[in-house]
């Protein structure tokens, strides 16, 4: 299998979806959004998912398909708890770059405005900010690389993250560790 995928992983709101498209323009590459590969293999929006199997039924799923995937040249963009997924994330270490895409609370919650219409996931009494200071210790151990997103507008990002990759090329590494 080509190892010269992408994976993107970050919180919701950090523009996974939204970057990884330009970026797989850039690189020439496919894009791969796994939410949407999640609702294909299953028949089911995600919301009707936890609904139906709970948080932990949800995240089952998603370690099992996120686990699964196969992919070539491709820009993989995670749903933002796809880190919780020890199998899926070694998976996905093992055929790409993994790039964590880190904004700030601020930003963050700006962008994500009304949360349950976002779809994030909450446990009862956690905030944003919990749910943050419990991912990024995921995010930082899972990643080869971290773009810092803050002051960045979109094709920032992605030139951002080109320049890391052409870096880690040369170090002879290549997209892949």
């Amino acid at each position: 299998m080509n190892r010269e995928n992408v994976t993107l992983i970050g919180m919701p709101g950090s523009g996974k979806s939204t970057v990884g498209v330009v970026l797989a323009k850039v690189l020439g590459f496919r894009f791969v959004d796994s939410d949407i590969v999640i609702q294909e293999q299953t028949g089911k929006l995600l919301h009707e998912l936890i609904e139906e199997h709970g948080d932990e039924g949800f995240l089952d799923i998603e370690n099992r398909i996120n686990a699964s995937l196969q992919a070539e040249r491709a820009v993989i963009a995670t749903g933002g708890s796809a880190v919780y997924g020890e199998e899926a994330m070694a998976h996905l270490r093992g055929i790409s770059t993994v790039v964590y895409l880190k904004l700030p609370y601020p930003a963050l919650k700006r962008r994500l405005g009304d949360l349950k219409k976002r779809g994030v996931v909450l446990k009862p009494g956690q905030t944003l900010q919990d749910l943050m200071a419990e991912r990024e210790p995921l995010y930082e151990k899972y990643a080869h690389l971290t773009v810092e997103e803050e002051n960045l507008d979109i094709r920032g990002v992605v030139e951002r993250i080109v320049e890391l990759l052409e870096e880690r090329a040369g170090t002879g590494s290549g997209l892949h560790p």
